[in-house]
């Protein structure tokens, strides 16, 4: 058997995929009634893998635990940053030095923290939309307007508006732009001429650029990425956030990396935001970053057959639907518009007459449309049951 294929029951581990959807889906609400275990639910939804972490993780974590003291930690020597340098080079051709590098317990986090230290109440953050959520809650919770920049949908495919961009950057109220890439919930590779007119217009504006990358290991295996921060090495106005946490399926251990290159960012980061780290978080991100190659490698190819899969089942059963394999990440973006109308909340509806977890474009501040998105990081047998319940249900649609 696959390495993959394995079905893990993850009920009982307090996991947010299977025991958290209903309050971070509906706020607590939803119109039917489940059992307690949510038995028959098959969970499609929340960023995170249905597979066993590898073994450059665990076997890291164990040795660590061998250690019987788990008192305050921070990560004081070389060791770690020569690990993740080592990958960021060899993947990216990108460097940084040592002291740009700083570790938060999350890119979420990571991003709340950065608005605080960057903007004032009533600075405008700017993100491309559709867009992950949190960039607009950290946005709200700090009092500050987040300006959406609708990316422009053409034959299948998403492109960036450069000029709304710049007149948004334009504005003198506009101090940070949220910039995720790989770009979620599409699933594009801004490609290094994009990269390069976003840096330009920001840079111009003296708009500060967080870079959320923490997709970035996720790439389909013909596909290359490029970091922000290496085109524009004299620039120290570009942060960059990437983590183990979606690569390696350790996003319960709270650890990312934060490479912040401008001095006076990194004085206020070091004032404001707490330097300790997870013991065993710390033990698992070298290992990955040492010995997770090989892991990832046959990662990617099992995630390209399972986009292949989805992707042929559209084709069959659904052959109107929208969707193009995405570039990176394992998440799928799929236009239904032609099936079901606009007025439909997509999350409810395949939840009650599917029994599956997803999100609907709903969930992503504007501009998501009549789409849903599909995590398809599972076993394949469990994607074929959730696409065969999805199918169904939007065939039966009246």
């Amino acid at each position: 058997m696959n390495e993959f294929d394995q079905i893990i029951d993850r009920s009982n581990t307090n996991s947010l995929a299977i025991e958290g959807f209903v309050d971070y889906l509906f706020k607590g609400d939803v119109s039917k009634s489940f059992s307690s275990d949510y038995t028959g639910l098959i969970s499609m939804w929340v960023a995170d893998m249905a597979f066993a972490a590898p073994s450059a993780a665990t076997n890291a974590m164990i040795k660590r635990i061998s250690h019987p003291v788990f008192g305050y930690t921070m990560n004081f020597d070389e060791r770690y940053y020569r690990a993740f340098l080592n990958w960021t080079e060899k993947r990216y051709g990108w460097t940084f030095a040592k002291e740009s590098l700083h570790i938060s317990s999350g890119v979420i986090p990571a991003l709340f923290d950065l608005i605080d230290q960057i903007c004032e109440p009533g600075d405008k953050v700017l993100t491309l939309t559709p867009a992950y959520g949190y960039f607009k809650h950290a946005a709200d919770h700090h009092q500050n307007e987040l300006v959406s920049c609708s990316l422009k949908f053409v034959e299948g495919e998403y492109f960036i508006d450069f000029d709304d961009l710049r007149i948004k950057t334009a504005d003198p109220k506009s101090k940070l732009f949220f910039l995720c890439h790989p770009h979620n919930p599409t699933g594009r590779i801004w490609t290094d001429e994009e990269l390069q007119l976003i840096g330009e217009i920001c840079i111009k504006n003296k708009v500060v650029i967080v870079s959320d990358e923490i997709h970035c290991d996720l790439l389909r295996n013909n596909k290359t990425h490029t970091p922000l921060a290496k085109l524009f090495p004299d620039s120290d106005q570009i942060i960059t956030c990437m983590a183990p946490s979606k690569t390696f399926n350790l996003a319960g251990l709270m650890l990312a990396n934060i490479i912040i290159p401008n001095p006076e960012l990194r004085a206020m980061w070091q004032k404001r935001t707490q330097a300790f780290v997870n013991p065993i978080s710390l033990a698992a991100a070298h290992g990955v970053y040492e010995n997770g190659h090989e892991w990832l490698h046959r990662l990617r190819g099992y995630l390209d057959e399972n986009f292949s899969v989805l992707e042929n089942e559209l084709k069959a059963h659904l052959p109107d639907a929208i969707f193009k394999i995405p570039d990176a990440t394992y998440l799928a973006w799929i236009d239904l518009s032609a099936y079901l109308p606009a007025s439909v909340n997509l999350t409810r509806l395949f939840l009650d007459e599917a029994g599956v977890i997803i999100e609907g474009g709903e969930m992503f501040i504007s501009d998501g449309g009549i789409r849903i998105r599909m995590n398809v990081a599972c076993p394949r047998s469990q994607l074929k049951d959730a696409l065969k319940r999805v199918i169904k249900v939007v065939k039966n649609f009246n």
